[in-house]
């Protein structure tokens, strides 16, 4: 029998998890991509906080008229000035169990023109 979409992803985003951590000084990126919206967190697994979030419904970003792949784009660059503000330079990129394509790219890419290393 077949997996179901959800069922695959799981699978790959605990495969993903055994060896992305994220720390203090190196946080995890964590993408999150629904039908409409995305979302990205920098997160500590070691104290379970999440130092900095972004996502498309902020005020500027929603108001903007763009297609989602530009829309990731700009929470990309938000992320990434989020994590300036709160002195990260460094982070490990989690993109969930999704492929690496469309708009996870685009989060990514813009992060690492926004400042971040990964």
């Amino acid at each position: 029998m077949a997996l179901t979409k959800q069922a695959r992803r799981y699978r790959i985003k605990k495969r993903i998890r055994k060896v992305v951590k994220g720390t203090a000084e190196r946080p995890r990126l964590s993408v999150f991509r629904s039908n409409k919206q995305i979302y990205a967190q920098l997160i500590d697994d070691i104290s379970g906080v999440t130092l900095a979030a972004a996502s498309s419904k902020e005020n500027d970003i929603a108001t903007a008229k763009v297609n989602k792949i530009e829309q990731a784009a700009l929470v990309g660059k938000l992320i990434a000035e989020k994590a300036k503000a709160v002195n990260i330079e460094e982070v490990v990129f989690d993109r969930n169990g999704y492929l690496y394509h469309g708009r996870v790219k685009s989060i990514a890419e813009a992060a690492r023109e926004g400042g971040l290393k990964f």
